[in-house]
């Protein structure tokens, strides 16, 4: 009995976890990109819909959930089109780390600090994925089209960050933060009578 109650609670907390809620909205950001951001390029360049969540989510939650979400939507990018395993799940976790690394500074950014910190997070994710695509013999070397690619896709997900900052902070599990006054040196005042 206390074997299955510790298994119960087990599945009961990887269940509300982040793992599920990641594999939800990826789901949901695949279909978006497929669907919408693949079909309509803006500038002639295909607008990265998952890297905008992986940074908003890194803005929010920090380095190492930026990571983790980058490294599972990157991984269901790549399991869903035709880029080798791992690729876009590197250059997605480089984009969720770097976002979220500015989250040391500011542990709960305003909406127009995470998409400063989204712009830097894309425009390194979108950067990482031609260095992987030579690294695994995908294609030739950075060309100049990068130039056009990286400020395109780094502004749209600035863009949509403030908009994707909720579900980003429920994707990776992350609490806003209530500031409180600190008590230390203040008296409660005398009573009056």
């Amino acid at each position: 009995s206390r074997t299955t109650r510790r298994c119960r609670s087990d599945v009961r907390r990887f269940l509300v976890g982040p793992i599920p809620r990641i594999v939800v909205l990826g789901m949901f950001a695949m279909s978006l990109q497929r669907i919408l951001f693949a079909e309509h390029p803006l500038a002639d360049v295909k607008l990265q819909f998952p890297l905008a969540l992986v940074v908003a989510a890194g803005a929010t939650g920090g380095s190492d959930r930026g990571a983790v979400a980058g490294f599972a939507l990157g991984l269901m990018y790549d399991l869903s089109g035709n880029t080798p395993v791992g690729l876009m799940a590197l250059a997605y976790g480089i984009g969720g780390m770097v976002a979220g690394y500015f989250h040391l500074f500011t542990p709960d950014p305003q909406w127009w600090f995470a998409a400063a910190y989204a712009f830097v997070g894309a425009a390194a994710g979108v950067l990482a994925i031609p260095l992987m695509e030579v690294f695994t013999g995908e294609s030739g070397w950075i060309t100049t089209r990068i130039l056009v690619e990286v400020p395109v896709v780094a502004l749209a997900a600035a863009l949509l960050c403030p908009v994707l900052m909720r579900p980003a902070r429920w994707m990776v599990a992350v609490k806003r933060k209530k500031w409180k006054a600190p008590l230390v040196g203040l008296r409660p005042p005398a009573p009056l009578y």
